[in-house]
């Protein structure tokens, strides 16, 4: 959530903030798609500590310079988030070691139980750090040493989060079932079996993600922030409800799924969320645009765990990791591309990356209905 109000209080200018998400975002993707292609030959365990590490050493270098050219090759070689959703290889290789030990039935449920935690863990998150610079900076702390201390603070669930992997059982790694192992492929991407499909789903989420790189949640903390003068403190409390509304939502979309279906569930919830993100600039006041954040939020991400259960359904099992790879970075690699132009529309027209999200996330819905209705599970 504090990102871009650090880079702000560093004294980057809006260009210059704006590539930095961008390089962060691509170097993640780089990151992302080696590490989650080849998981399943590196060890799932040893990949997660990897990617652990990388968060402390992007924390270390935020931390400790305001050089913009160090600043840039921490963002690219090191793993943060400036959107408030996870990165790195840490989703795709817990979603295939899950899939691993569930039955087809309960698979759906248990992706939504597992994004309803992830989802209280990230308003924890943006609460706790919300409050930690308000108190910091009431106390006579300056903006960027509060800040500081946030990044600090990210770099530190790093070495947490490496102590568990390192505890996690050898049974999340691959098994050797029916000759897997044998088939997997050598290729750059990993995917044989599964590439037509893995493309085709890889382009359309690459389009959600570009459009919702317009409103990543550290750019749209900075913009109430600017456009209303909202405290930190506020601002994570927003986003703490947010994602919580955002977990909670999961749930209900494991029995709509049941009901009509994977694509349907993805395509229904997802397209009234994205009318609502087109409203919230157009409030006249910060409690009605609160409002409709937040009412958005509580049906934005019913396709989370939809749309990783149907990608680990329609691909060989032999390709998973590779394939919720693949779809992660696709996702990753969309988003990358936007806040270079999110930022200084956010400074000048507030109102245009809501518009031009919206309306591409409305693009991406109907195309994802009219190409995969015939594979509906």
């Amino acid at each position: 959530m504090v990102l871009v109000l650090y880079l702000a209080a560093l004294g980057l200018d809006d260009a210059r903030i704006g590539l930095l998400l961008s390089l962060t975002l691509i170097g993640d993707v780089a990151i992302s798609f080696y590490l989650s292609t080849r998981a399943d030959a590196i060890g799932r365990r040893r990949t997660l500590i990897a990617g652990a590490a990388l968060m402390v050493l992007a924390s270390c270098v935020f931390a400790g310079t305001s050089s913009f050219a160090l600043l840039v090759i921490a963002a690219i070689f090191g793993v943060i988030s400036p959107s408030g959703h996870e990165v790195g290889p840490f989703l795709a290789i817990e979603q295939v070691a899950l899939s691993q030990t569930l039955g087809t039935r309960d698979r759906t449920a248990v992706f939504a139980w597992y994004h309803l935690a992830g989802s209280f863990a990230a308003a924890a998150g943006s609460l706790t750090a919300g409050v930690l610079t308000d108190v910091l900076q009431e106390r006579g702390v300056s903006a960027v040493a509060s800040y500081r201390g946030v990044v600090i603070g990210y770099g530190l669930l790093g070495v947490v989060l490496a102590s568990f992997f390192l505890r996690m059982s050898g049974a999340i790694e691959p098994e050797d079932d029916g000759g897997l192992r044998a088939r997997r492929s050598t290729s750059l991407l990993r995917v044989d079996r599964s590439r037509g499909v893995v493309l085709r789903l890889s382009a359309l989420f690459a389009l959600d993600s570009f459009a919702g790189g317009f409103v990543v949640q550290s750019v749209v903390a900075w913009w109430f922030y600017t456009r209303f003068g909202l405290r930190p403190s506020v601002i994570g409390s927003i986003f703490f409800g947010a994602n919580v509304l955002a977990g909670l939502s999961g749930l209900a979309a494991a029995r709509i799924a049941r009901r009509i279906g994977l694509v349907k569930t993805m395509v229904f919830t997802h397209l009234p969320s994205n009318i609502l993100l087109i409203l919230v600039p157009f409030m006249p006041n910060v409690r009605l645009a609160i409002a409709v954040l937040l009412l958005r939020f509580s049906i934005s991400q019913m396709d989370v765990p939809t749309r990783q259960s149907y990608v680990i359904a329609v691909v060989d099992p032999a390709e998973r990791s590779a394939a919720a790879g693949i779809t992660g970075v696709a996702r990753t690699t969309g988003a990358a591309l936007a806040p270079l132009a999110a930022v200084p529309l956010f400074a000048s027209i507030h109102w245009l990356p809501f518009v031009i999200a919206g309306g591409l996330k409305v693009i991406y819905d109907l195309a994802l209905l009219h190409g995969f209705r015939e594979t509906e599970l």
